[in-house]
């Protein structure tokens, strides 16, 4: 891959999609602090406030605005979206027609919606990844690893748990470590048990949703041997780290060739 330097922090100019949200908010707040430039606030509801007295760091002069279509009129070099999926849809359209990079955190997505992803990529840079941690990112790279170097000889069992308010399970992140494994042994998943499943088959991969509380979000893939088991886990104590791994790849990929970009692009992981 050819080399493309980063943007300027100073020189980014972010459009914000889920802005009243919680991570929109933390989106505003980062970019403010990072000298960033937020000239775009799209929201399902606070609209005509102002984005920076929602997000904490004080008037901005951005009014949070309903409309997604709005977005390419701004000039904004990229949008950072944590919305929904229907959302991102209609983004993925706008962004395309204004050669606007895309950068999306949100999950749950449906088949309309990836879709949507790979045609924009067509016309502009986009990065999709269901949770922007890069120690998640390392997580895929180590669970890769086991996967292929302990075998079928060990079961597998990925384990999610977040806050009781998230609306899809499992998580986008669970999915993605269970691929990781699924691509290296040809599994497949197993969403839960009840009832008589009968004994475990061996080619199984369990995947566990687990909802409480204000847990941000933990995962655990475990690997289940004969008399020993190894247990890979990441555990996020705030959504500033998603808002920052968000951030970081909208300075990465302002600037970019139309494409699919992901965080194995970004990050350079030692083999």
């Amino acid at each position: 891959m050819s080399m493309h330097p980063s943007t300027s922090p100073s020189r980014l100019r972010v459009a914000v999609l889920g802005a009243n949200g919680r991570m929109g908010r933390a989106v505003i707040r980062l970019a403010q602090e990072a000298g960033m430039k937020v000239v775009c606030a799209v929201g399902v509801g606070d609209v005509g406030r102002d984005a920076g007295e929602l997000a904490g760091v004080g008037h901005l002069g951005v009014p949070v605005v309903s409309s997604i279509s709005s977005i390419g009129t701004y000039g904004a070099n990229v949008v950072v979206d944590f919305s929904a999926p229907q959302a991102l849809v209609e983004a993925c359209s706008v962004c395309a027609k204004a050669k606007v990079a895309l950068v999306s955190g949100t999950t749950g997505l449906s088949d309309v919606a990836r879709a949507a992803l790979s045609d924009a990529a067509k016309q502009c840079a986009v990065m999709w990844e269901p949770n922007m941690s890069i120690g998640v990112h390392v997580l895929a790279t180590l669970v890769k690893q086991a996967a292929l170097t302990l075998g079928d000889d060990f079961d597998v069992e990925v384990v999610e748990t977040h806050h009781r308010a998230k609306v899809d399970a499992p998580s986008g992140t669970a999915i993605r470590l269970g691929d990781v494994v699924r691509k290296a042994r040809g599994s497949h998943f197993v969403h839960g048990r009840e009832g008589r499943p009968g004994p475990r088959a061996q080619n199984e991969i369990g995947m566990h949703a687990v909802r409480g509380g204000d847990v941000v979000g933990d995962h655990t893939v475990f690997f289940f041997g004969a008399g020993e088991r190894l247990e890979l886990t990441h555990r996020a104590s705030n959504r500033e780290l998603f808002a920052h791994g968000a951030l970081r790849a909208a300075l990465w990929i302002s600037g970019r060739a139309p494409g699919r970009y992901t965080l194995d692009d970004m990050v350079a992981v030692p083999a």
